[in-house]
This record gives C-alpha cells, structure tokens and sequence, in this order.
C-alpha cells in the first residue's frame, strides 16, 4: 500500500476534451451555459472525491469572423460559475483561471478573497499569462509585451495579491458590541506597493482567507512558467505528453523550488490527463474511433492551433515539419506547450497521425478500459513524476460519470486514492498547510 495519496481534479472545456464532443450521441450542444449542467458535473466529481473542479479560459474567441466556430467556447467567467457551483457543493476544490495580463491586482484578490469565504476556503486561482492576440486587442490592443515583461508583470502581480491577502490579521475582527469597536486597532494594513508596473495602497475590503491564501496554481511550461510557479505556486497544472519528459519536467521544477528556499515537494504536479474510456479496450477504440470520424479534418487544424502553424503545413501521415522539429521559437501561442507536442514527435519519429493518437491538445491520451487508465495513472504517479492528474474526459458527462464508477474504485483499492473526503478545505486535499499570517511570522520571529 502506498503512502502517497494521488491527487486528482478534473477540467472542465465546455463538452469535453475532444474536438467533437459536442457532436457526440447525447451530448447537448447548448449545456455549455447551462448552470444545471455545470452542477451535475461538480457532484460527479464530489461523489467520486476529487480534489477540485479546474476552469480553464480565453478572453476572446481566436476566431475569424467568416468561419464558423468549430466547437463551443470557453463562454462563462470562471469566477462567476464558481461562485455559483460553491453553493451547490460542499467539499470540492474551484480552481478558477485569471490572466495577470489583463487585470488589476487588486480586483484579483478581492474576487478570490470573497470566494474563499463563501466557500469555506476551497478556491484556487490559476495564473497565467497571455500571448493571444486576438486578447490583447480585446484590451486596448497596442504592441504586445514580450514573454520576459509578462512573466515580470505576473510575478509583481503575484506578490501584490498576497499583500493584500496579508493585509487584516487574523485576529483583525473583533465584533465587540459593547465598545463599538469592529476590528482590533493597527490589524488592518495599508501595503503601498509601489512596483515596476502596479502601483496600489491597499488594504483589502474584507478579512484574511479562510485559507490564509487561496491555493496559487500555474500553468504554463515555459522556462519563465517553470520559474514562476517554483517561486510562487501551490500546484502546477502541467502538459506533459510522455513520461521522460514528464520526470525531466518535475526534476527541473522541484530544482528551482528549492533554488528559492522552499521545499522540492511544495508543489503538487497535476498534468492534464486525457482519455477514452469504455468497459473493454475494446469499446473505448470503438468509442474513440466514432469520435475521430466526427472530427474528420477539424483534427488537423487543432493541432495546428496547439502548435501556431497553419494547417496547411501538416500532412497526415507525414512527420512535423523539419523547422519545427529543430526547435523553432513560436512567433505566438504557448512555446512550453509546442514543445511538448514537438518533443514527443521527434523522440518517436512520429507521423502527425500517430501524433493525434497520443495528445488531445497537448496533453497526454490514454484510450482503454478502466484497469488500463488506472495502470497509466499509477505508472506516471509511482515513478514520482506526478502528484496526480487534472482529468479531461473525451466527453461530458459521461467520461467524467465513467470514470468515478469504474476507475475511482480501482484506485482506491490499490491505495492510491481517498475513500472519503477528510479535509474540508482545497489546501487540506493538496497536503497543503494553511499559510500563517506573515506579521505574527515576522513578529514571533
């Protein structure tokens, strides 16, 4: 029996993670802003223990006007969805994304501070930058800063947020009726953050977190990802697409955790994990297949997408293009996640056909029956190159409803996995301590 317990969350892209989901027998073209269906997938996943439910989001459409949209969109704000599924849970973690490109510090904390109260303290943000375009000029447009001033902003961005999380004691609210006094004198702070790109006063409109800070996830595979995350995260939502590159990732990111003084462990790693899943090998193919027809062509110009080509550079059975497998610099998109596609292709000799069998968007692919997707899980988690997986079913809900009642079992019978929730908070399900108030740090210090 293992005394690791595997860590897993399960992102949510509208019908699912493959491109024809929505096309799928039973799926429901319009549920993507449908609460009813966002509740229903929230307690599948509490029912099976998850850790947490992962939003992912895009702030424009990367859409040309006089073509159809090929599938639905990342449509809600995050926050405001999450808000709504805190009160229909009890136990699940919310991880919601927020750019740092295109937002102030201030809005973030308070947001994610609200959240954290409202849910009891089950809220993660995850942190990105932005390299899209087609964003930027849903912003004001202009030139767009280079990946170095992104991650500069991002990481004074970060520290902003967690002043202003900082910025009541925890003992701030003293509610004493009798003398009128609401909080305790000199526990609430200004912080006068005065940076290179934000300049705020603070202190926040209302009292610490339940969890001291909400849970900090990234997610992004760039060197400047990597750095960011091993100086600030809790939890890394990477793409990894085989295993070598997935140990040679957690080496270099628990290399630089401890570069910054924190523990190589501080971070949970949970890449995505996508799959077909049916009761035979045999059924999740034919599952896979019918989905692959679906898709036809529309495959190939999702990978295009993924790796910033056009897709009349990609031929089926063909390998990449030579350029990119020498290593190209993207012009756009995210370098960390075409190097993940590329890697696995050149390591492999992998034609773009065979390429497609093995990623949905960058991510891994298993296609099998239940004891197989439990052995792939268990392989990746036992050779210590993942803390768990953000699951990304080929279709909702019924990837997600398949895998609790079939692959959730298997894993806690080998040990793996929990049997009951025995934390209430996100941080308490990532093994995560709540985060002391700095100043009585610094003053017991």
């Amino acid at each position: 029996m293992s005394t690791r317990q595997l860590h897993l969350g399960v992102n949510v892209l509208s019908d699912g993670m493959h491109p024809a989901a929505w096309q799928y027998p039973g799926a429901d073209p319009h549920w993507f802003t449908d609460l009813s269906y966002w509740v229903n997938l929230a307690k599948i996943a509490e029912r099976g223990t998850l850790d947490a439910l992962f939003l992912a989001d895009s702030p424009s459409l990367f859409q040309n006007p006089d073509e159809p949209l090929a599938a639905p969109p990342l449509a809600l704000d995050p926050l405001v969805l999450l808000s709504a599924l805190a009160s229909a849970t009890t136990h699940l973690g919310l991880i919601g994304t927020v750019s740092t490109s295109f937002e102030e510090p201030y809005n973030v904390a308070r947001r994610f501070a609200s959240l954290d109260h409202l849910s009891r303290g089950r809220v993660a943000w995850n942190v990105v930058t932005s390299s899209d375009p087609y964003a930027w000029n849903n912003f004001g447009g202009g030139t767009q800063p280079d990946r170095e001033q992104r991650y500069r902003r991002a990481a004074e961005f970060i520290e902003v947020v967690r002043a202003l999380w900082d910025s009541w004691d925890d003992d701030a609210v003293l509610a004493d009726k009798a003398t009128g006094a609401f909080s305790r004198p000199g526990a609430i702070h200004t912080i006068d953050h005065r940076g290179e790109f934000f300049s705020v006063d603070g202190p926040l409109t209302l009292p610490r977190p339940p969890q001291g800070h909400p849970v900090l996830f990234q997610a992004g595979g760039s060197a400047g990802g990597l750095d960011l995350a091993a100086r600030y995260a809790d939890g890394v939502f990477a793409a990894q697409a085989s295993l070598p590159d997935a140990l040679g990732n957690a080496a270099e990111l628990r290399s630089r955790t401890a570069s910054y003084g924190r523990p190589r462990d501080a971070i949970r790693i949970m890449p995505g994990l996508s799959f077909v899943l049916g009761s035979t090998e045999q059924e999740a193919r034919r599952r896979n297949d019918e989905l692959n027809e679906l898709a036809g062509e529309r495959r190939l110009a999702h990978l295009a997408g993924q790796l910033s080509v056009d897709p009349s550079e990609l031929t089926w059975d063909k390998p990449l293009p030579q350029w990119l497998l020498d290593g190209a610099v993207a012009d756009a998109g995210s370098q960390g996640a075409r190097d993940i596609v590329v890697n696995l292709a050149r390591r492999e000799h992998l034609t773009v056909r065979e390429l497609l069998d093995r990623v949905i968007t960058w991510h891994r692919l298993v296609v099998g029956g239940p004891e197989q997707i439990a052995d792939a899980i268990e392989e990746w988690f036992t050779a210590g190159a993942v803390d768990g997986f953000n699951l990304m079913p080929d279709v909702f809900p019924s990837g997600l409803e398949l895998f609790v009642d079939h692959v959730v079992p298997i894993l806690r019978a080998r040990g793996l996995f929990r049997r009951e929730y025995t934390t209430t908070t996100l941080r308490g399900h990532l093994g995560l301590t709540r985060l002391p108030d700095r100043r009585v740090v610094a003053r017991a210090g």
